[in-house]
């Protein structure tokens, strides 16, 4: 649980002096607000700060998710994937192109628990979109960032929650992992049915071309089956992300004063 461990949420609190708090003993939210001094920060700063904290902690027990996605940066929003609760969606589009504009064809959400497949002209419509995220605490994607939600803010204004976002093609190139989704799952020994294994993103469009002109059942059912493998696989992958992200960061610098 990094939540209650993070400190770059306050204001003047960068990676450098967080990792130097943790070294120091002060670990947690309640480290630091039950301390009498913290080294380097004035009396009426900290009193700031510890006002901060336990604002922090209520908007926490709340799950509130809007406050943190506000209060990180981006690169730390992996932070909330294990604090939030039980509503983390993974989420994958595909399309007839590469543009904002290129029709969406498929949205997959996979809430870890059931998998949901929206699919253009049957159920996928700005309502049902909406209804399915406005319960998420976090959305995971992979390049999602650059492509997967900027398509979907264009085609669908307002579907899309101010929650915290954690694009996995960045957080996983931060552990040393890089390349495209499949290369680095086959890196992982992460494996998917063999019906979609090698399949790609020129593969998807040519599925939904066969359904859209020749109505081929088992063409979206192949479609919807890859489409599917991409979000479940990103539930693995966030879990690797999350644990190696975490040894780099709080595990490493108070290993640091323990050892």
């Amino acid at each position: 649980m990094m939540l209650r461990n993070t400190f770059v949420l306050l204001d003047r609190i960068g990676p450098q002096r967080e990792a130097s708090l943790w070294r120091s003993g002060i670990e947690s939210w309640d480290d630091f607000i039950s301390a009498r001094r913290i080294k380097g920060l004035a009396e009426d700063t900290k009193a700031v700060m510890d006002v901060e904290l336990q604002a922090a902690d209520e908007k926490l027990s709340r799950k509130d998710a809007r406050y943190f996605s506000s209060r990180l940066y981006s690169r730390d929003h992996w932070r909330c994937l294990n604090d939030l609760g039980d509503s983390v969606v993974y989420l994958d589009i595909e399309t007839t192109g590469i543009s904002n504009r290129s029709p969406i064809t498929v949205i997959g959400i996979y809430d870890g628990r059931r998998m949901h497949t929206l699919v253009r002209g049957q159920n996928l419509n700005h309502r049902d979109l909406s209804s399915m995220l406005s319960s998420a605490s976090a959305i995971v994607t992979f390049n999602g960032s650059s492509f997967d939600l900027p398509v979907i803010r264009a085609q669908f204004p307002n579907a899309v929650p101010d929650i915290p976002h954690i694009d996995l093609k960045h957080a996983l190139r931060r552990l040393g992992f890089t390349g495209g989704l499949k290369r680095i799952e086959r890196e992982l020994d992460i494996t998917r049915d063999e019906r979609v294994e090698y399949m790609t993103g020129e593969d998807a469009v040519y599925l939904w071309r066969l359904w859209e002109r020749n109505g081929n059942r088992n063409a979206l059912n192949l479609l919807t089956e890859y489409n599917a493998a991409d979000c479940m696989n990103m539930r693995v992958l966030a879990n690797i992300a999350y644990r190696g992200l975490k040894r780099r960061t709080f595990d490493l610098a108070t290993a640091a004063r323990k050892g």
